[in-house]
């Protein structure tokens, strides 16, 4: 009887080992599932035809906050591993073949001494052949290293998840963007179009008179036009909104020279008529003929010597020159660090029961400050009153989503138009986002080479123009809800290192002087104890 119940036994414990080899079982017990991933990313790995292989260059003599970023990571691929075939490397030497940009760490030590860490925060993923590379931190501007760090950890699944989704789609969707009225040429918008060329097929163009010319495309981007828009290239624009596309409006307020001002020191300001404030206004947006100065402003070089001979250039805040803060409500601008501009307009939101969601994804500090045109800006204004700055927290860029009415509701289309589909007078579901900051899609040039976009060459800071970018245009062409990956949100318990350190001395006190007085007691007890005995 009793070797039957011991086959039995053999026998269910053989089965239930097999079972958990065949099912996957994980419960994530936190509060905050920051161990768990999606369904749809689920799916996604689950439809993998070809083994992935990620390299983690996240290597070298890293301190606790790194580590817990490697760990997380190292969790994340493991996770990944579950629902899809990973081969995983570690290979350091890689980040240097690929010239990839180091991030330096300063941090001081206990001691009072400052030590230097260069690493790598960067995962290579490769699926048939093709290749993407995964930024793992993301370093927002006044935030302190342990926050960053916990935003980076956030980030992870979204970051992964989209480059496997760009290494694994076979049709590349098309963007373009939009040329023929003075907008930024290639050479100014170079690094954008080399970050959006990872997901998409970027093209550029004028419009030309077809109705249905923009149809192949996903999404259009306007970046920063000069010259006004044609009744012909309104109607185009407005019936492709119609049809579902999605239009990333970089657009100015106001005209300026920026080579007389960075020649003459000066610039005057005046009024930049587009003749779209109509069609804008329509979609329930409007953008104003008004400058922005804020306190929360870029450093520029001031000659402060008032001698052309011996020129003595000096740091000065210049608050033409915002820092716009990102949203953290919303997923385009979550996690995103300060977006760098100049010359920066504002957005007024209208009709607001129009059904259309609007949500604010930039706007200015708690201490900002409307101008009107014309006006005169000149390097060296920066004796301004802080009492003058008593606007807080304007519009500056705004996503848009929802059903759309079309200018030409009740207009005629233009005689010039081509038609190729019937006049649409309400738009099917769709997404729009309005930067009034033309400055915010430029990336510089120095020596011959594109600057990142958002790299500051007086302050060397990298700022987040081009994640916030990127993020829009993704955002707009996202039907399936990915970009909610990025509202994940894990609590932070950050250490209080004076609470620590009082800690530490409690258990240095406990751990040393209380045993050794112990002993002293105890010894003056047993020394007691004997010279009472040993003395009678």
């Amino acid at each position: 009887m009793k070797t039957y119940k011991a086959i039995v036994a053999l026998v269910l414990l053989a089965g239930i080992n097999l079972l958990a080899g065949l099912v996957v079982c994980r419960w994530d017990m936190t509060d905050d599932q920051r161990y768990s991933i999606s369904q749809p990313t689920k799916a996604l790995l689950h439809d993998l035809d070809a083994p992935l292989t990620i390299t983690l260059l996240l290597e070298g003599e890293l301190n606790a906050g790194f580590l817990r970023l490697k760990k997380a990571t190292q969790e994340m691929v493991d996770e990944l591993g579950v629902y899809a075939d990973i081969e995983q490397k570690n290979e350091s030497g890689l980040a240097i073949q690929r010239e990839l940009t180091p991030t330096v760490i300063h941090e001081r030590t206990h001691k009072g001494k400052t030590a230097q860490t260069t690493v790598y925060p960067y995962a290579i993923i490769q699926y048939k052949g093709r290749t993407h590379v995964v930024t793992l931190l993301k370093n927002q501007r006044g935030l302190s290293g342990e926050e960053n760090l916990n935003r980076s950890i956030e980030n992870l699944e979204y970051a992964f998840v989209e480059a496997i989704r760009s290494l694994t789609q076979e049709d590349v969707e098309k963007i373009a963007f939009l040329e023929g009225h003075g907008e930024l040429d290639e050479r100014d918008v170079y690094d954008l179009t080399q970050a959006l060329a990872q997901y998409y097929q970027v093209d550029r163009g004028a419009l030309g008179t077809e109705s249905g010319v923009l149809d192949e495309y996903k999404a259009v981007i306007i970046a920063d036009p000069q010259l006004p828009f044609s009744e012909t290239d309104k109607y185009i624009l407005d019936q492709y909104v119609m049809h579902g596309g999605r239009i990333l409006w970089v657009v100015n307020g106001v005209r300026f020279s920026s080579d007389y001002l960075s020649s003459e020191g000066a610039t005057p300001i005046v009024a930049l008529d587009l003749n779209i404030n109509d069609m804008l206004f329509r979609y329930g947006v409007r953008v104003n003929h008004a400058l922005v100065q804020d306190l929360q402003c870029l450093p520029v070089p001031v000659d402060v010597s008032h001698d052309p001979s011996q020129p003595n250039w000096q740091p000065m805040p210049w608050t033409y020159a915002p820092l716009l803060l990102t949203s953290q409500a919303s997923p385009i601008t979550r996690n995103v660090a300060q977006v760098s501009a100049t010359m920066v307009s504002t957005v007024d939101i209208v009709g607001g029961d129009d059904g259309i969601q609007k949500e604010v994804l930039l706007a200015t500090s708690s201490a900002s400050k409307l101008t009107g045109v014309p006006a005169r800006v000149d390097l060296s204004m920066n004796s301004q009153s802080s009492d003058d700055f008593k606007y807080s927290f304007v519009p500056v860029a705004v996503s848009m989503e929802g059903i759309f009415p079309s200018l030409y509701a009740h207009l005629l289309p233009p005689e010039e138009v081509t038609q190729h589909a019937p006049l649409l007078r309400e738009s099917q579901p769709t997404k729009q986002i309005l930067v009034a900051a033309g400055s915010t899609i430029r990336n510089e040039w120095q020596q011959g080479q594109p600057l990142p976009l958002g790299y500051d060459r007086y302050t060397q800071m990298q700022f987040g123009n081009r994640d916030f970018m990127v993020n829009a245009v993704l955002y707009l062409t996202d039907e399936e809800g990915w970009m909610q990956l990025r509202e994940k949100e894990f609590t932070l318990r950050l250490i209080n290192d004076q609470r620590t350190q009082q800690t530490r001395i409690v258990a240095q006190f406990i751990s040393i002087v209380i045993p050794l007085a112990i002993l002293v007691i105890a010894g003056g007890i047993v020394i007691a104890i004997r010279r009472k005995k040993y003395t009678r």
